[in-house]
């Protein structure tokens, strides 16, 4: 078993790290699995020190996505496979961070003390993380520290899927279901951004949202089925999943194509939505309108394509509200019940733009 100061010494990047000898730092810390009010510990822990190509970053702002709140959970258990049997590999959760360079190792010359980024990481939820200098950008000058660190996993996902999968083209018509969420309101910008038509759904309470950041059209689903209209969409990203693939699939155009995002919602205690994948997976073998799932991840080339989006002003980050570190388990709370509209932030401390 593991000690204390072992946990510690994993700090934000979950690995070993040169510590400064008596300098320590604020983090939430998670050695177990389970609810965020049982689970998540505001601590000290040692500070970081950048190593060769890393830089010491001192964190603004992070986000909280889905995908942190289904890894403090544990659940499905099939997940702990990648991320932990007993508990987490990483005792630091977060991976979408901004803030201020405050020391470069040796051999980093693309970022220096006192810029400005954002990025991503391992250990996000820290007044500090170490991380290789090829994993932060500079920080749009048009956008706060709280808007950037909203920026990571959603908005590449969002990319990812409308350009790589959807290879979205101009005057196409575009259904994003689920358009206030994490992901869907970075989705209705950038297709908007690329020149579609797009149709935002989303509930009553967000139609004015999701309108005001660019939809030329908005379905409330509590009043409407977009699936039982006439069918016209060349591309649907259904973030929801809560209509049938097949029922989803009857609103495209003949030449319309499915991007289903993820497997649709399951409480299942071993495999949860994985099942789902599955299913998606083998039938866009054999149906032409169903594109099947899709691996995201971040990197350096989609961050700074959409870092010109953003100074474009054609994409900007939709908040649904910060949370001060301490209160890190009331905000994974928020965003583990479905209730966010946009993406949740952390500040670590007062910042300006």
């Amino acid at each position: 078993m593991e000690s204390i100061d072992q946990v510690e010494r994993r700090t934000a990047i979950g690995r070993p790290t040169a510590l400064a000898a008596a300098t320590t730092m604020q983090a939430i810390v998670q050695s177990r699995y389970g609810a965020a009010a049982q689970v998540l510990e505001l601590r000290d822990i040692p500070k970081p020190v950048a190593a060769k190509g890393e830089v010491l970053v001192r964190v603004h702002a992070a986000s909280i996505h889905v995908g942190d709140a289904i890894i403090m959970a544990g659940r499905p258990y099939f997940l702990r496979l990648a991320t932990g049997l007993g508990k987490p590999k990483n005792a630091v959760p977060g991976t979408d961070v901004a803030g201020t360079v405050e020391a470069v190792g040796t051999g980093v010359t693309a970022l220096r003390v006192g810029d400005a980024v954002f990025g991503w990481c391992t250990g996000g939820f820290a007044d500090y993380v170490c991380v290789s200098a090829d994993h932060f950008v500079p920080k749009p000058a048009n956008l706060s520290f709280e808007q950037a660190a909203a920026v990571g996993v959603s908005a590449t996902t969002a990319l990812q899927l409308l350009r790589d999968q959807g290879k979205l083209q101009p005057g196409q018509k575009v259904l994003i279901n689920g358009a206030s969420g994490g992901v869907g309101p970075f989705a209705v910008q950038i297709a908007k951004a690329f020149g579609a038509e797009v149709t935002g759904v989303c509930s009553t309470g967000n139609v004015e949202m999701v309108r005001s950041i660019g939809a030329d059209h908005v379905v409330d689903y509590t009043k409407e089925d977009f699936t039982k209209g006439e069918p016209h969409y060349d591309f649907i990203l259904d973030n929801v999943a809560n209509h049938s693939l097949a029922d989803t699939r009857h609103a495209l155009s003949p030449n319309g194509v499915l991007q289903p995002n993820g497997g649709g919602h399951s409480s299942g205690r071993w495999i949860g939505s994985i099942g789902g994948v599955i299913k998606v997976a083998l039938i866009a073998k054999f149906v032409r309108q169903q594109l099947g799932p899709s691996v995201k991840f971040q990197n350096r080339a989609d961050l700074l394509a959409l870092t010109e989006l953003i100074e474009a002003g054609k994409v900007t980050p939709v908040i649904d509200g910060t949370y001060p570190l301490s209160r890190t388990a009331e905000a994974m709370r928020h965003v583990a019940e479905g209730h966010a509209r946009g993406t949740v932030v952390l500040t670590m401390r007062p910042t300006i733009a």
